[in-house]
């Protein structure tokens, strides 16, 4: 199954909503404009990101002449796409590059870190991996497990070290062992917590004036949480001023349009998508491809509901 396929696997929920509004090909009239907003919202796009979108596929829809369904669903899509903040470069393809991945328990951090190292690996980087979670004894032992897989070398200490003395540690490897990939992993942070926010922001701050090398901070999200994600992203990015997102679980029953709206309200570029457990189950993100799994077209909605 291709990336596509598995994208509009994922978010089947967001795309059926708006399937039962363009299906029968109604009128597009003001009740018409209302149930699109209303039906972006509840696919988690948000209400100011949802308004936004209704008010200019309507303007859009005069100015062009669109009077038909099937016009407004294939300019949806187009429309979506240009809500993700695009980035200029892949801060994963700059060499060399330490990247601090953060995010809460559950999120994919682990298994994210895993499926990168794996793909710089057979690309020829010289990778490293830091196991800063030193609270969980699982979490490194999970960290060891990928790393394995992968074929790269883990540094860590033992449960309940100084994460951030983990972190200085890797760097020191990296540097004295010409690695050019070096990819922490972090606790599980709840964004709740403000002592556990400011411990982490003490390892960004740690890792970042040790470093020779760029450090970025990412932020992993399970597509699953739905507008929780959002209040994730809005609190870990005001502590750790975010780099960028990678969104997991994709492949399962995502409302897929939180997405969007992380992105958006964030300034934030997606990196990378999560479409299943495998190690090469991480994908580099695209709004068009996004955007149109998420909206689909006439043909493929008509064959749904055969």
């Amino acid at each position: 199954m291709g990336l596509r396929d598995r994208l509009r696997r994922g978010l089947t929920k967001s795309r059926e909503a708006l399937n039962e509004l363009f299906y029968f090909g109604g009128e597009v009239d003001e009740d018409f404009w209302e149930q699109l907003e209303d039906t972006l919202v509840l696919s988690d796009l948000g209400a100011e990101v949802a308004a936004r979108v209704s008010d200019e596929m309507r303007d859009m829809a005069a100015k062009e002449g669109l009077t038909t369904a099937s016009q407004i669903k294939s300019a949806l899509a187009e429309r979506l796409s240009l809500v993700f903040t695009k980035t200029a470069e892949d801060i994963f393809a700059e060499n060399p590059v330490c990247v601090l991945f953060v995010g809460i328990n559950g999120s994919g951090k682990t298994t994210t870190i895993g499926k990168l190292a794996a793909a710089a690996k057979a690309h020829g980087r010289n990778v490293v991996l830091g196991g800063a979670d030193t609270f969980r004894a699982a979490a490194i032992e999970q960290l060891d497990v990928w790393a394995e897989r992968a074929g790269v070398p883990l540094i860590t200490r033992e449960r309940g070290a100084d994460p951030a003395s983990v972190c200085y540690d890797v760097l020191d490897v990296a540097e004295r062992e010409g690695k050019d990939f070096v990819l922490i992993d972090t606790a599980g942070r709840l964004h709740t917590s403000d002592d556990l926010m400011r411990e982490l922001q003490k390892v960004v701050s740690v890792t970042r004036k040790r470093a020779t090398m760029p450090v970025y901070v990412v932020l992993v999200i399970d597509a699953t949480t739905g507008q929780n994600g959002l209040i994730q992203a809005q609190e870990f990015n005001r502590a750790l001023d975010l780099d960028g997102l990678i969104l997991t679980k994709l492949d399962g029953s995502a409302k897929g349009g939180i997405a969007a709206t992380i992105s958006h309200d964030l300034n934030l570029p997606i990196l990378r998508v999560g479409i299943g457990e495998g190690i090469s189950d991480l994908e580099h993100f695209d709004a068009k491809d996004f955007a149109d799994a998420l909206v689909g077209d006439l043909q493929e909605q008509k064959r749904e509901q055969e």
